[in-house]
């Protein structure tokens, strides 16, 4: 049986009724794939994955979309059971399953210049059956119309809110108060920190770990508050809505704790889960090399033991978020030069000093440099050289060597639930900036928000946002089930990723020649969009483990 979300939901919403045919649908097409790509021996032949890869991405990209619409479809049955389903709320469902359902049979945009077709797949037939299937055709006829989209953005106008409630009061509370910090201790200054290229002021660092935000997933044992994934995603969203960096500074202590939580000794835990709890202790990744990417199986950093007991790093990595300001590394290198591919790899605690950008990296056995960015600043990025670097004997992830990879598997479903959640803010955050410079802008002697292509846009950025946040939930929840979810995690960041950078697109669009201004919002926006399609697993990598775990 092949791989599929555990979605736990039985249609019986506003979207039951193209449900049914849909998964239909996607079970012809996983088949369809399926045979293209298994061999005699009944397992995916790597080099036909390789031929099909258009067709494998294909069918990630349908079965994605038939999750979001599950989950929207949950969305409004949730609303309406409790009496909380409105205007706005119906109109965004309408819209919703109109245009996906329409891309299913017609072609799905996995980049600008990239459609996911039925024929990728060979289903053509398939796709005119679900086409012409009654409750389908007419989803698609009635839904993504100009009068409803008109109608959603008048509504939005006239001050209608759409429903964010996730039936738990402890978690509006926090969605309360991280969206307030985010207005009014981030959204004032980001700008000027991305124009000047700033470090996030020490500062807002301390006030974001008086309210916990470093803590929120460790157990109180360590000083956290021991909520789920589905709290650390909805803090993630609110303080990338004020600034994409802020929300990721979150991101470096929860998968640096859920490695030491999952993976360490408990004399390492107790050591670092404190400290990071509290935000005295800031972490940072160094996993990515100049020449390896994602193919971590041909990492070459090196550690060695010292006749101390110590290790001894040597080697070259890049794209080391916050690198210089942080306390902790989580360090991946080869302990052992025999194993050339995962089984070689081991994962370090390598405590080291903060340094100062006159300094970044004062610790002997370490050297390098800012690499400057479009986006993504108030960390900074840094490429570090290793030589002879020494680490604690008990840095040893676990006490047991080779288990590296394994280790930082087990958070990649975290890693890309939070890198969803991010997506969110930043969507979020280039709805809010288009749609006050749409009302404020007047060309012709009225608001630019009155003409039908801009508020076709800004419709279509809060449809897609709402999609995008309940398929984030959706993968939160799995999460906290303990359950493995790398298909639910890959879905949310895959179809998150884009959302962002459609609305960051369309919200610069929407400014015109301002849009293209630094002095402007948007063009900050724009930039820190971009990269949420390529860390944590570039679309077409994510894309990729996705239809395979499909055919598993």
């Amino acid at each position: 049986m092949a791989a599929q979300p555990d979605s736990g939901h039985a249609a019986s919403g506003p979207l039951a009724a193209v449900l049914a045919p849909l998964t239909d649908y996607l079970a012809a097409a996983r088949e369809a794939v399926r045979a293209r790509v298994v061999g005699a021996n009944g397992r995916a032949d790597a080099r036909r994955l390789d031929a099909e890869q258009r067709a494998l991405h294909a069918l990630a990209w349908t079965a994605t979309y038939v999750q979001a619409l599950t989950e929207l479809d949950r969305w409004l049955s949730g609303l309406a059971g409790r009496g909380a389903l409105g205007q706005a709320e119906s109109l965004i469902g309408a819209i919703g399953a109109g245009e996906y359902l329409a891309q299913i049979v017609g072609g799905i945009p996995m980049s600008q210049s990239e459609f996911a077709r039925p024929a990728d797949m060979g289903v053509q037939a398939a796709a005119a059956r679900l086409a012409g299937h009654a409750a389908v055709a007419h989803a698609i006829a009635s839904g993504n119309t100009l009068a409803n989209r008109q109608a959603l953005h008048r509504l939005v106008e006239d001050g209608a809110s759409v429903d964010e409630s996730l039936g738990d009061s402890d978690l509006d509370m926090i969605r309360e108060h991280m969206r307030r910090f985010a207005r009014e201790r981030v959204r004032p200054d980001a700008h000027r920190w991305h124009l000047q290229d700033l470090l996030i002021p020490d500062e807002v660092i301390t006030e974001m770990a008086a309210l916990g935000v470093f803590g929120v997933t460790i157990d109180p044992q360590y000083g956290g508050q021991g909520l789920g994934k589905l709290a650390m995603c909805v803090v993630s969203e609110e303080l990338s809505r004020g600034f994409l960096a802020v929300g990721s500074l979150g991101t470096r202590s929860e998968i640096a704790a859920e490695l030491i939580a999952g993976s360490g000794t408990v004399a390492q835990r107790e050591q670092w889960l404190p400290g990071i709890a509290s935000g005295a202790v800031l972490p940072c990744a160094v996993f990515t090399e100049p020449d390896t990417g994602s193919d971590l199986a041909h990492l070459r950093t090196r550690a060695v033991r010292a006749p101390d007991g110590s290790w001894r790093v040597s080697g070259a990595k890049t794209w080391s978020t916050h690198g210089a300001r942080s306390d902790l590394m989580t360090l991946l290198a080869r302990t052992n030069p025999d194993e050339p591919g995962h089984d070689g790899l081991s994962m370090l605690l390598a405590p080291k000093p903060r340094g100062r950008d006159d300094h970044p990296f004062p610790a002997p056995g370490m050297r390098g440099g800012e690499i400057e960015v479009l986006g993504y600043r108030g960390m900074k990025e840094y490429e570090i050289a290793f030589e002879n670097f020494a680490v604690p004997e008990a840095g040893l992830l676990g006490g047991v060597e080779g288990l590296g990879f394994r280790q930082l598997m087990k958070t990649f479903e975290s890693a890309r639930i939070q890198t969803a959640a991010r997506a969110l803010g930043v969507a979020w955050d280039a709805l809010d900036v288009a749609r006050r410079y749409a009302r404020e802008r007047r060309q012709f002697g009225r608001a630019i928000g009155d003409f039908p292509r801009v508020h076709d846009k800004l419709s279509m950025m809060l449809v897609e946002t709402v999609v995008a946040r309940e398929l984030t939930y959706f993968a939160a929840r799995a999460r906290d089930t303990g359950k493995r979810c790398d298909l639910e995690a890959g879905m949310a960041k895959l179809l998150g990723a884009r959302v962002a950078w459609s609305n960051a697109d369309s919200g610069l669009q929407i400014h015109g020649g301002n849009g293209y201004a630094l002095e402007y919002e948007i063009s900050r926006i724009f930039c820190d969009a971009r990269i949420l399609n390529i860390f944590e697993g570039a679309g077409e990598i994510q894309a990729q483990v996705i239809g395979r775990r499909l055919l598993d």
